[in-house]
């Protein structure tokens, strides 16, 4: 019998419906069986094999963590190791386990052994777009940066897929991946694959 994936989208804010189409021609152009639907309610959240958290506002993701009780729910099958998990952007920073600037007001999953700067490569006018290398890719990546994060340091299980500059933009712990760009910006569908890999 055929496993039919079933993946989720914290619709909260960020590029949903961008995540969603990326995810189902990644699906699709794997031959995978599978569905790609909005994840913002419990009951939703107890059914999907992976999630993907997009990019937003940290302190607003967080709140609306807390106040649906989604935090709670994700955070036990964060325990419980049965719950893939991707963060694009803001989904990179909820992930970490750290924030270089210490704010109280952002509740983090303490998914993931790092550090992470939010904003740190500047405002929205200083977005831009650079070819990375991905550690397993045969090509460079073309990444999209919008506000961007960075990972300042990793330890434990937490391993570096990336860098610019010297400066950490995609890692991986178990089955959980941190990404600072945005991958559902762009036609390249290598990174929804690598995740997709890890469901």
């Amino acid at each position: 019998m055929v496993r039919k994936v079933s993946i989720g989208v914290l619709g909260i804010q960020g590029a949903i419906s961008e995540h969603i189409a990326s995810m189902e021609a990644a699906l699709k152009e794997t031959n995978t069986s599978g569905k790609v639907f909005v994840a913002n309610h419990k009951e939703k959240m107890t059914d999907i094999d992976a999630l993907i958290i997009p990019g937003g506002e940290s302190t607003t993701i967080s709140r609306v963590l807390h106040k649906s009780d989604l935090y709670n729910i994700i955070s036990e099958r964060i325990k419980e190791n049965n719950l893939p998990i991707m963060g694009t952007c803001t989904g990179c920073v909820i992930l970490s386990k750290e924030l270089s600037d210490n704010v109280k007001d952002v509740k983090l999953l303490n998914a993931m052994d790092m550090q992470v700067e939010r904003n740190a490569f500047g405002r929205q006018k200083e977005s831009f777009e650079k070819p990375i290398d991905i550690q397993g890719f045969s090509s460079p990546y073309n990444a999209v940066f919008i506000r961007a994060p960075i990972i300042k340091k990793v330890w434990g299980k937490c391993k570096v897929l990336a860098k610019i500059d010297k400066k950490i933009v995609m890692a991986r712990q178990d089955n959980t991946l941190a990404v600072s760009f945005h991958p559902e910006l762009t036609s390249d569908l290598r990174i929804h694959k690598y995740f997709l890999d890890m469901v």
